[in-house]
């Protein structure tokens, strides 16, 4: 069948033409794609409550609270897990893996989800803009004997919200709707998508453990990527509906 939104290659084609028993076709994928917008409008009502709850500084002493209990797990494999999991949201590679990401997909012969997943990448211009208007300092390591831990790393700007976070739903997230979607080998789809999970599960608790954040900045993180995130999905399907629709009726 063709495949419809982007070009064939002349001579051996795109990856994904030569090997399409690896890939879903059009239709499946679309089908898969399927998610209401609704969730989005709930996750961003969520977020301006917790926005204004953080303006007001009303959450300080929950932050804390959270951050003591979490730090308080005293277990070398958990710390470990903990850096590697926020390891992807520092310069330089912060800045290397989303293009890096889309390009794969463009190699890979899906030309317009490699565009998206491009765009996925704008949750870090959101962050960057309600960073400047929150202006929230970040944590501070304490003496007390509830003591606050920061460990060193190179970071800077507003603690509200989390840029890793944001950045990692963004980003992963969409691949995360990329694999779901699109991969055909069961084994190979699930433990893709299993594995882009659970660094989207880890990466909040991993920056409240290493004290770069509060609890309210990366749940407020959450709602935002995902708000962006769904919505972003919803543009690719509409497009990719289109697309395939010019070429065979879609339900």
């Amino acid at each position: 069948m063709n495949v419809v939104g982007r070009k064939k290659s002349h001579g051996v084609g795109a990856y994904r033409d030569r090997h399409p028993s690896q890939f879903n076709p059009d239709r499946l994928a679309l089908t898969r794609g399927r998610y209401g917008i609704g969730t989005a409008g709930f996750c961003l009502v969520v977020f301006a409550l917790l926005f204004a709850i953080v303006r007001k500084n009303r959450s300080q002493a929950v932050d804390a609270a959270i951050t003591v209990k979490v730090q308080g797990q005293n277990n070398r494999q958990f710390d470990r897990l903990m850096h590697i999991v926020s390891w992807p949201g520092f310069p330089p590679q912060s800045r290397l893996l989303p293009p890096t990401l889309s390009a794969a997909l463009w190699f890979l012969g899906f030309r317009l989800e490699a565009i998206f997943q491009l765009l996925a990448w704008g949750t870090g211009g959101i962050s960057f803009s309600v960073k400047r208007a929150m202006r929230r300092p970040r944590p501070e390591a304490t003496a007390a004997d509830t003591a606050i831990k920061v460990v060193a790393a190179n970071i800077g700007g507003s603690s509200f919200p989390s840029g890793h976070v944001l950045n990692y739903v963004g980003v992963y997230g969409f691949l995360t709707y990329l694999s779901h979607t699109w991969i055909r080998p069961t084994g190979i789809r699930r433990t893709l998508v299993g594995l882009l999970l659970t660094l989207l599960g880890l990466v909040g608790p991993s920056r409240v453990y290493l004290g770069h954040h509060g609890f309210t900045d990366v749940i407020a993180s959450y709602m935002l990527g995902t708000t962006y995130l769904l919505a972003l999905t919803n543009v690719y399907r509409r497009i990719r509906v289109h697309l395939t629709s010019r070429h065979a009726d879609f339900p």
